[in-house]
């Protein structure tokens, strides 16, 4: 039986566009539980190899690709973010600003997330109200 926050983190991630990038810290405000971001990584690292959550878009908050002790490799989540436009160096990095998800209004709808604590979360990572 999945958690709650399993399932919160899986649909946020299954919300993040082609093209863009969330950090796992980025995907706990959204998900509704802050300070969460290890969790996430957790999660992410424990999906099925044929998973068609897209567990690749999400990075560390730095915009580095930082995938440790996973059966998904780092290498393969550069070939996957290149593959969908986004600039990754040979180092595994990139630049977050440029690529992180900057949520809509359809987007920020769809969380159902309080309103007060909406409003926090924006303080930290801004969305837009398109």
């Amino acid at each position: 039986m999945a958690s709650e926050f399993k399932e919160g983190v899986v649909r946020v991630v299954k919300m993040i566009p082609k093209g863009k990038v969330a950090s796992y810290g980025q995907v706990a405000l959204y998900v509704g539980i802050p300070r969460a971001a290890r969790q996430v990584g957790w999660i992410l690292r424990g999906l099925d190899r044929k998973t068609e959550v897209p567990w690749w878009r999400v990075v560390n908050n730095e915009g580095r690709i930082s995938i440790k002790h996973s059966k998904f490799n780092a290498q393969e989540q550069a070939q996957l973010l290149r593959e969908e436009g986004v600039e990754v160096d040979n180092e595994l990095n990139l630049e977050i600003e440029k690529y992180r998800l900057r949520p809509g209004k359809v987007f920020i709808d769809k969380l159902k997330l309080d309103p007060l604590y909406l409003a926090s979360v924006a303080l930290k990572i801004p969305y837009s109200n398109n």
